[in-house]
């Protein structure tokens, strides 16, 4: 019996670890040849030989010898080979990273992406610059993005300067001119991580207003962590987009996303939250803080969630220069504490 379960389970590994291999040469560094198919064929043959291989004695071990080192070698290849570059044809409205400069209190931020749209893609690029004083941060807000059901959302933080100056910043895969966005590419190394800086009527209308297939359904959940605490998380933020400047860093579906950047960010704070699989599955990570004691607890979470929704009044406001303002009207009693 225990022979059979060993067998069992290596045939599971074998199958997983091909699975990867074959995936890590198809998709090699961003682009995929005829060559990178060729050869990504070959090595899915020979895993399934190799697989094939434990029915029988005679060879078995020269299977799994020879299997282990053809995968080994593919995965020093991978990691030397597949590289991070700043250096690619981006798509438009990805083209343009941002970065800081620091001068005491003052954080000056350049290229905060301000695109005006006709339609999710016809808009017109802009960006401009801004100074930012740490001690007038006032706010920290959750946006939660939904268009999947309601286990993934896409989430960005947006820190409040007060006097209607917000600052969003969405942590997402920078995707090259004509490349889509593919969960399982985003697990070899296809897309380089980036922190979008934006003005709220770019990053939140877009979503709101203009993303149409498929719709996407946003809330917004005022936080109000210390003042400290936010300016900690601020400050990391700000270290994070500079050092991405100067030296880019893969985006990785599960370890290093929207969601799970944030959580990670966050833990320049002592009193962060404790890491959950609601962090992973990131359209639960609402009702986690809710849980956590984050959030209005006065009343139930789908009465608080009903509250954050700002479709429709994110659609009223369309190209107003009230639209920050706006959208935190219709859920002002959703403020609480959060992600201290």
């Amino acid at each position: 019996m225990l022979n059979f379960i060993k067998w069992i389970l290596l045939g599971l590994m074998l199958i997983v670890t091909t699975f990867w291999a074959v995936s890590a040469i198809y998709f090699g560094d961003s682009h995929t040849g005829s060559v990178q198919t060729t050869i990504a064929s070959i090595m899915g043959l020979f895993g399934v030989a190799t697989l094939i291989s434990l029915g029988f004695n005679q060879w078995r071990k020269r299977f799994l010898i020879a299997y282990t080192i053809v995968f080994i070698g593919i995965v020093c290849g991978w990691c030397l080979m597949v590289q991070p570059s700043n250096q690619r044809q981006w798509q438009a409205d990805l083209a343009s990273l941002p970065y800081a400069t620091i001068d005491g209190d003052l954080v000056t931020v350049h290229h905060i992406r301000n695109m005006d749209y006709r339609s999710e893609f016809d808009y017109t690029p802009a960006y401009y610059d801004k100074t930012f004083d740490v001690n007038k941060l006032e706010g920290l807000d959750l946006f939660a993005v939904y268009w999947m059901g309601p286990a993934i959302a896409h989430t960005i933080l947006s820190f409040d300067f007060g006097d209607n100056h917000h600052l969003a910043v969405s942590i997402e895969a920078r995707k090259e001119l004509g490349e889509g966005y593919s969960t399982i590419k985003g697990f070899f190394r296809q897309y380089e991580l980036t922190y979008i800086v934006a003005d709220e009527r770019d990053v939140i209308r877009l979503r709101t207003n203009y993303r149409k297939d498929p719709i996407e359904e946003v809330y917004l959940y005022r936080l109000h962590p210390p003042k400290e605490n936010m300016r900690r998380l601020f400050l990391e933020y700000i270290r994070q987009i500079n050092e991405l400047h100067q030296k880019p860093a893969f985006y990785n579906t599960l370890l290093d996303n929207c969601t799970t950047a944030i959580w990670l960010n966050t833990r320049v704070n002592s009193t962060h939250l404790p890491f959950s699989w609601k962090i992973l599955l990131s359209g639960y990570l609402p009702e986690y803080i809710y849980e956590s004691g984050g959030l209005n607890t006065h009343i139930p979470f789908q009465q608080l969630q009903q509250q954050a929704h700002i479709n429709a009044v994110a659609q009223t406001l369309d190209k107003s220069p009230d639209f920050s303002q706006g959208i935190r009207a219709v859920n002002e009693k959703s403020t609480h504490n959060i992600l201290e």
